[in-house]
């Protein structure tokens, strides 16, 4: 008989409640301690709401990526616009502690690193706090009875719009047909969003579009499939 695990369910399915606390016992979250410079854990993500400003010591525009996996956008970023403060996010252990490896040795320091889960995203920043979110290639949950674990639906919608500033921009990339429609269709009769690009064929259609210009590890795999690469550009629109 299998043994039922309550911890894992309730992480699945309350993760969006302000009240919900994270669970594990992953040796790779206690080994994140090391970087605790630059590295914040769990409940910790969200302790600066409002004051990531006065946390990074400068007003420079705040911007977010959700699920950061082995780096290499976040990497990249941040050496090449010292000007931005940048948090990377992702819920997974063994690989947040190897891309903090990475970051620890970057010359520019204009970065935080969050161990966290992007459903949280309304509760690590404030109103109008964040200039950019990216999302790029996020987990497509394909099976029907998965899709629900989607982040990109109202939720997810409701935070970028409530932390985005007036004009702010949410990049999403994604090599899934299937999830790119699901997008689509997320974005039906939305108003609080103008869609500034909505592309099928990314590398075709804007070949000098800013998301044409890095591939991350995913990126170049799906490319070398012959797989098109899927975008949509959103910019917030608040009254």
């Amino acid at each position: 008989m299998t043994t039922p695990r309550p911890a894992k369910k309730m992480e699945d399915n309350f993760c969006y409640q302000k009240d919900f606390k994270y669970t594990h016992k992953n040796p790779y979250h206690d080994k994140l301690e090391v970087f605790d410079s630059f590295v914040l854990r769990d409940e910790a993500a969200e302790t600066n709401v409002g004051k990531w400003h006065e946390h990074f010591g400068n007003k420079q525009p705040l911007e977010v990526e959700i699920g950061s996996g082995y780096g290499e956008f976040m990497l990249d970023y941040c050496q090449k616009n010292p000007g931005v403060n940048f948090i990377g996010l992702d819920h997974r252990f063994k690989r947040s502690f190897a891309l903090a490896q990475k970051l620890n040795k970057l010359e520019h320091k204009n970065f935080r690193y969050l161990r966290a889960r992007g459903e949280r995203l309304q509760f690590m920043f404030d109103e109008s706090e964040v200039q950019s979110v990216f999302y790029f290639f996020p987990d497509p949950w394909p099976k029907k009875r998965h899709n629900k674990k989607r982040l990109f639906q109202k939720p997810f919608l409701d935070a970028c719009h409530k932390i985005l500033k007036p004009g702010g921009t949410l990049f999403v990339k994604t090599d899934h047909d299937d999830y790119f429609d699901w997008m689509k269709e997320e974005m039906k009769d939305e108003k609080r969003f103008e869609i500034l690009l909505e592309s099928r064929d990314l590398r075709t259609e804007f070949p000098d579009h800013f998301l044409s210009q890095f591939t991350t590890k995913f990126e170049k795999i799906f490319l070398g499939q012959g797989t098109l690469i899927k975008s949509i550009v959103l910019k917030n629109i608040k009254g």
